[in-house]
């Protein structure tokens, strides 16, 4: 079995993150590179969105702006995502659709059955949700999420990307994502600690990024019986990335309205 590449943890602004993950499925789409899981974390904190969502709907700008937090719109789906800077790792996986599972779906049971071993090798034991038209798949722990997911799909190539919640900042989050029942910024925050969980609330103390991500690949490892290579980008990832970070990622009317630099 040919070894998958690891690209080991990274910080880097919002802008970064996405234009590194779309530079990773364009070249495993050309046969460039293998298989690859890549963890990173967002400097400073970000807010993303769902390829078609409207910010002005789902963030409010002014907060975020005020903060000096990105907001940048993902090239896949699923919903609106604060990435606290310190409160969350994100996994990236890019891989031939056939090497993961025989569909989306299998897909989606295989990578978040990886996490969730990661998650077992922790101490903590979560369990699968399947989503629905509005939600992508997650893990729960007692009805609160501690993982959420996204997929994009480009020629035979799947790119999964999600989060696994170190810790969470409930006043923060809301006061930052707009919910469609109250404007209330501390009813929200107050209704979200009834659905959502992190590691350092299930184990009452604190898990650094690190040890998560060694967890994760020892969880891929297990569920997915792979071996895995630590490697860096290539230069070809790195000059597209770079492109796509001037003319996509960091362009105002892409994440504003997913309109792309006409130069």
């Amino acid at each position: 079995m040919r070894a998958w590449r690891w690209i080991p943890l990274e910080i880097h602004n919002g802008y970064w993150n996405m234009a590194i993950d779309e530079a990773i499925i364009t070249s495993r789409a050309k046969k460039l590179v293998p298989n690859t899981l890549r963890f990173y974390q967002w400097k400073p904190s970000a807010v993303s969105i769902g390829r078609n969502q409207n910010p002005q709907e789902q963030v409010y700008m002014d907060s975020l702006r005020d903060r000096g937090f990105d907001l940048v719109r993902r090239t896949s789906g699923g919903g609106t995502v604060y990435h606290d800077e310190h409160g969350e790792l994100t996994y990236s996986v890019t891989a031939q659709i056939h090497d993961l599972g025989k569909d989306v779906t299998e897909i989606y049971v295989n990578i978040c059955e990886s996490i969730n071993d990661a998650l077992r090798l922790l101490g903590i034991s979560a369990d699968y949700c399947s989503g629905n038209q509005r939600n992508c798949p997650n893990l729960m722990i007692r009805g609160k999420k501690i993982s959420g997911n996204a997929q994009t799909i480009r020629h035979g190539i799947i790119q999964q990307h999600g989060t696994l919640l170190l810790r969470v900042n409930f006043a923060l989050m809301f006061k930052l994502l707009r919910v469609s029942f109250t404007k209330d910024c501390s009813l929200a925050a107050q209704v979200a600690q009834r659905k959502i969980t992190s590691i350092e609330n299930e184990l009452d103390h604190t898990v650094s990024a690190e040890t998560a991500q060694n967890a994760l690949i020892q969880g891929f490892k297990n569920i997915l019986k792979i071996q895995i290579d630590r490697r860096a980008l290539t230069h070809y990832e790195k000059a597209l990335a770079m492109k796509l970070y001037k003319e996509k990622y960091s362009y105002s009317e892409w994440n504003s309205a997913g309109r792309l630099n006409p130069s």
